[in-house]
Parts: C-alpha cells; structure tokens; sequence
C-alpha cells in the first residue's frame, strides 16, 4: 500500500467514525447535519471571547425585535437582504416624525423556550444588558449609537421605546444582528451574582431565548444539538425537527463525511477541494461573495517606512493580484484591482482599486522616496488561515523580492490576540462589516477611533470628517458625494491594498434546500429543508 492509498483509507475511516449520531427513533430526513472547522464556544454571544460560529448558533436560539429579509444574488444563492427590515418579535415600529424615537409593538402570545411571557420588560433588560456589559457588543453597538440604558423605555407590557441620540442611519438596521437579542430577564436575574450581575457564566452554557431552536445539548468546540421550538412565532417554522452541529477541524474528514453523505452540509473547506467538489458536480456548492468583506494588505502608516505614502503606493502597484488570487483560493473570489485611474465612480463597497501589477511604477515611486535599493522589512499573517494568506505571502514576498524589498514571512498562531499591538509593519488580514455600505465597513479601519482592526493605525482628520458626516446622510445624493470622497482618499492613501473578496463556499447535498448568506457567514439551518 502506497502512501496516498493509506491517507484515503485513513481519511475514510475518520469519517465513517467521526459522525456517531445519537438515536432518537426518527428518520435521517427529520435531522440536518453540519460540519465545520469549529463549533460555537459559548450559548450567548454577549460573553467575553464568543467566536463566530456562536454568531450563528445565537441568530437561531435568541430573537430579535425585527430580522433582515431576503433576496436573490446574481449567481441565483439566496441572501439576507440589508434593505429590508421584516417583524421577528415586533409586529410593528413607528418612527418619530423628528426621528427621536422609534416605538416597537410586541406581538400577542410571544414564548420563551421556557414558557414564560416575553414583554416589553425583557427587551428593556435585554437593552440595557447589551450597551452595559461591555467587550464586543458593548463596542458594536456603539457604533450604531445605542449607549445608554437611559435610551430605552418600557411604555406598557407590549410597548417598547428607542430614544435616538442623533441622526444615524445604521441604527434601525442594528437591530437585526446577532448582539441584540431578547433574554428572558426574570430567567438571568434569578441566576446573576453581585460580580455577575448580567449572568454571564449562567448564560454562556444555558439558552434563555425563544429562537425557532432550542439548545437540547451543548458540547463547545464539539457538537450542539438543536431542537425545533414548536411555539415558534419569530418565523416560518423551520422544516428539520433537529440540526446538529459537529466540530471536525481536519478539512480532509469535513469533505470525505459530505461526500459519503454523512454530513448534509460542510463548511470551511479549502478552496482546491471545494473546486474540485464543484467540478465533479455531485454536491451543490452554494457560493456567495462575503458581503462588505475584504481580504487586504495592511501597511503601518506608524512604521518607516510605511509613514510614507509614496512607499505605500508603491507597494500597490508591485503586488501581482491575479496570481495571489490563483494561488491563495485558486481563483475564487471576486478581484479589488484594476480599475480606472478615475475611481470611484460610485459609493458601491466593496469596490476594485485604481492599481495593477506595474513594477516599473512600483520602482519608480520607490526611488522617488529614496528607497531605490529597497529596504527589510516582516510580514505577519495568521496561522489559523495559513491555507490562503501563506501562498499569498509568499508570492508578495516574490514580487517585492524583485523590487529589492527583503520580506522576512512571520505566520502568528496567535494573531487575533495581538492584533491590538499593531506593531506589525506589514500583515495580511481580513475584516467584514455586518451592515451595508462603505461608510460602516471604514469607520472600523480607517476611523481615527483606532478599532482594534485598524492594524495600519491609520488617521486622518480629513477622513474622519467625511466618515462621520455619511453617518448621518441618508441614501441619495449626499451620501454619495461624501462616500465617493472618503474612498477615494483611501485609494490615494492605501493604508490597506485590497487583496480580492473573499467568496463563502458551502458545499450541500443535493437532496437539501433552502440555504440562504447570512451577514454572519455561518449556516443557518433555519431554512435547510430535506427534499
């Protein structure tokens, strides 16, 4: 036996003793089953260090005052729709005609899992949780201007009222995201301490939603157990009885379970194998571009000799885009390079950048700055996504190589971590916004509040003007001028080169429908239906 018939036995034989379902008397088709690199790490994402995967888990066990509807993308994949605000636990909103408040009606007869009654109480818990707790949905929620308990009033037991602080046109829509959720407050205060006194701890391993799911077993970084909520009134009623997620970090075991149809759905698998899965036609691989997302280079704007924009430009033009995008993803994604030297024409975000692989330009802007020679310098990427920034590093280590730039490959396993240092002179990263729009997606990297995402510790009074002014521009015209303002000055000032849009691939058995995009990039089986 040959080498490469042992790893196909041995992959084989993982995934045939991976999947160990419990029994539960019913048939395959009443259960749907996913398999990702990761699992949720936690019930309640409003705990310190929920990852993503809890994003996902806590869209379908928590409700929201009002949820995205949906629409068909291009390529015919269903997706979240931003423009468009439907009722979950509301069953209506009205805005105040001078746009101080918006009032929420609940609708009647609202359940959570436990039976108890949701009234304007628990949201006005669930609130003022959300904008006191601190960490992640403290910081996101503030970017939405929703800061203060004092915001948030309870008129009568169906009745719940949002004071707005100022003209903000993300507000509305932030309710729809995964952070403000509605918590069963009698449930949590019962089990809340004087040092806990949000119940965290209760809450990171017990659901106290009223999702269209129960949480009926939770193993983190394992497998989670979902139970339909029959009482359900936040939606259509999903079609599975049971969705299971398991945790199989080895990508070879996630495609072999999908291919032997243990699996129904997979995640997270490496872009040679969801090619070659697409190829052979026998799984549907469902494909998205990740909405407002990009894959970038970020350049210290603190670090020499990256403080010079002259340098940084160059770097724009030295980078061979089509060859990161073949080798890093084998050309699945969507290119950010190449446009007209008249960019932007529009507001539209994500969008190409003005530059293409012309090292006699690169050369020319390097010696302009006095780097004829070239200079050293690191690259910094993360090794948890090693499968496509290191073949990207290495053909940027290549370009820049011919350039005279010596470019030294340092791969981080802790990279989420020390982020917040930035004191990375160069480093390959991605981020994506959950709302629409360019204005939301750069107050996070380009925003002279520093997030912790702005790794080139970029600012710019210039920017920053522009930045808060779109907040409070509604769509049209306005907008558009000032958005076309802002992008274009990242264009010019390239604190990040766009790399490509990352595309969202999930591979799915045939005999499965009903996947949509979610903002969150995780699959919501919600919507999964056996044919």
């Amino acid at each position: 036996m040959d080498r490469r018939q042992f790893l196909e036995l041995a992959t084989a034989g993982a995934a045939s003793s991976l999947l160990v379902l419990p029994a539960y008397g019913q048939s395959k088709s009443s259960r749907i089953v996913i398999v990702s690199e990761s699992n949720s790490n936690t019930l309640d994402v409003h705990t310190p260090g929920a990852n993503r995967a809890s994003y996902g888990l806590c869209m379908m066990t928590y409700d929201r005052l009002i949820r995205f509807g949906t629409k068909i993308l291009p390529n015919g994949v269903p997706s979240y729709d931003y423009d468009k605000l439907e009722p979950q636990l509301a069953e209506s909103w009205e805005i105040a005609p001078d746009n101080s408040a918006v009032v929420f009606k609940l609708k009647q007869g609202l359940k959570f899992h436990d039976g108890a009654p949701i009234t304007a109480r628990d949201v006005k818990w669930s609130f003022d949780r959300f904008v006191s707790v601190g960490g992640f949905p403290q910081r996101q929620m503030e970017q939405v201007s929703l800061t203060d308990v004092n915001q948030f009033e309870v008129v009568d037991e169906r009745t719940f009222k949002i004071k707005l602080l100022k003209r903000d046109k993300l507000t509305l829509p932030s309710l729809a995201i995964v952070v403000p959720g509605v918590y069963n407050s009698e449930l949590c205060k019962s089990r809340a301490t004087t040092s806990d006194p949000w119940a965290l701890e209760f809450t990171k391993v017990n659901s106290a939603g009223s999702g269209a799911y129960k949480v009926e077993s939770f193993k983190p970084d394992e497998q989670i157990i979902l139970t339909r909520f029959a009482d359900w009134q936040g939606g259509t009623l999903p079609k599975q009885e049971r969705a299971l997620y398991r945790s199989v970090p080895a990508a070879g075991t996630r495609r072999a379970l999908v291919e032997r149809a243990d699996a129904d759905v997979a995640t997270d698998l490496p872009p040679r194998d969801v090619a070659d899965i697409a190829t052979a036609k026998k799984i549907k691989i469902e494909s998205a571009p990740q909405a407002n997302t990009l894959r970038y280079l970020a350049l210290s704007t603190i670090t020499k000799p990256f403080d010079d924009v002259r340098v940084r430009q160059a770097i724009a033009y030295a980078l061979p885009y089509e060859k990161v995008i073949e080798s890093a993803v084998y050309g699945r994604a969507k290119p950010m390079f190449g446009a007209s030297t008249d960019a932007p024409r529009d507001a539209s975000w994500p969008q190409p950048f003005p530059h293409s692989h012309d090292p006699d330009k690169a050369k020319a802007l390097l010696a302009d700055a006095g780097l004829a020679g070239g200079f050293e310098t690191k690259l910094y990427f993360d090794a948890g996504a090693a499968t496509v920034d290191e073949p990207a590093a290495l053909i940027i280590q290549d370009a820049l190589g011919k350039l005279g730039v010596k470019l030294t490959i340092e791969k981080i396993p802790d990279f989420f971590a020390r982020r917040s240092q930035k004191n990375w002179p160069m480093a390959i990263d991605v981020f994506g916004a959950w709302f629409d729009g360019a204005d939301f997606y750069f107050r996070w990297l380009w925003h002279g509040q520093n997030t912790v995402f702005n790794v080139a510790s970029y600012k710019n009074p210039e920017m920053d003007k522009l930045l808060d002014a779109a907040r409070q521009a509604r769509e049209g015209g306005e907008y558009e001028l000032i958005a076309k303002q802002f992008i274009k000055l990242a264009m010019t000032e390239v604190p990040y080169i766009p790399l490509y849009q990352p595309v969202l691939d999930v591979a799915v058995q045939q005999d499965v429908n009903g996947y949509v995009y979610m903002f969150h990039r995780q699959v919501d089986a919600r919507t999964l239906a056996k044919v």
